[in-house]
């Protein structure tokens, strides 16, 4: 069984263990998991931890999350993201900015509206901000933002296709979250070439680096909106941005995942032979559990 998200998952993963306790268990660790409830409510998280023979996190600083009894299950796979050949970017209007991401508290999802707010009149940027609203009360407030920010767009939620028509025309991304496990968008945004201005949590310095150029504090508006105006102005930071995402980027190609998980996979599934006689202990409850063990 792969399960995904040790604290959601664990009523399944306890019943699959209970009912096949010599069968191979996977779980993915979420960002919830490591950063929220392993520390809120952390006996079913540990149960879960306990019971895997795999742990999966999505980047590397999630190690120093996992308590150290568990560490040697731990595998990181990066999540993918097929490459976008980038058209040459013309001189436009605006010089748009993109935020990727639903709106929600955990997102800070209007920290770069704010910070657009502030720059000099001169300023050709605009943020494009893809997401659904969690709540009414957001949606509300993202009209509210857009009717007093000319340099905000809110579009809500977008198919894929439409994400990587921004991602094909922005000169940036700004992720903004205060807490993530490891967000797919940094994958995306690598892999189209485009520069990511990212608040400084352990989930998106675990994808880019510790090194990397381009954070800002969490929540830190000013500091964010002096790297807008940079990133707009100065051509060498920019490519200065872009040198160091294209080091990260082979972290986040498609067939080093699939690599990853085919290892992982072939370390912990027996051979067919010895897979025949994993039976069961009672069939009772078995709809409850997900076994993905001959995918």
């Amino acid at each position: 069984m792969i399960a995904l998200h040790a604290w959601r998952s664990a009523d399944s993963i306890r019943a699959f263990r209970k009912l096949y306790p010599d069968r191979p268990l996977i779980v993915g660790l979420s960002g919830t998991d490591i950063y929220d409830y392993i520390d809120r409510d952390p006996a079913p998280v540990f149960h879960s931890l306990a019971c895997a023979d795999r742990l999966v996190a999505l980047q590397e600083l999630a190690r120093e999350r996992v308590p150290a009894q568990f560490r040697e299950k731990l595998r990181i796979v990066y999540q993918s993201a097929v490459p976008l050949r980038r058209r040459r970017l013309r001189r436009m209007q605006s010089f748009d900015v993109a935020v990727i991401g639903h709106l929600r508290e955990v997102k800070d999802p209007f920290r770069a509206a704010e910070a657009a707010r502030r720059l000099p009149a001169s300023s050709r940027i605009r943020i494009v901000h893809l997401g659904a609203a969690e709540t009414r009360q957001w949606a509300v407030a993202a009209k509210a933002e857009m009717a007093a920010n000319p340099r905000y767009v809110w579009r809500g939620d977008r198919p894929r296709a439409d994400v990587r028509r921004l991602l094909d025309r922005a000169r940036a991304l700004v992720l903004s979250s205060v807490s993530e496990g490891g967000a797919n968008v940094i994958s995306e945004a690598v892999a189209a070439s485009v520069p990511v201005l990212a608040s400084r949590i352990d989930g998106s310095v675990g994808l880019l680096g510790r090194n990397y150029p381009g954070y800002f504090p969490v929540g830190d508006t000013q500091a964010l909106t002096q790297l807008l105006d940079r990133i707009e102005r100065d051509p060498a930071f920019r490519n200065r941005l872009t040198r160091a995402i294209a080091r990260r980027a082979p972290l986040f190609r498609p067939v080093r995942e699939r690599a990853a998980w085919k290892k992982l996979i072939e370390q912990i599934v027996p051979k067919p032979a010895a897979r025949a006689n994993l039976r069961p202990r009672k069939a009772a409850n078995s709809a409850a559990v997900t076994d993905l063990t001959n995918m």
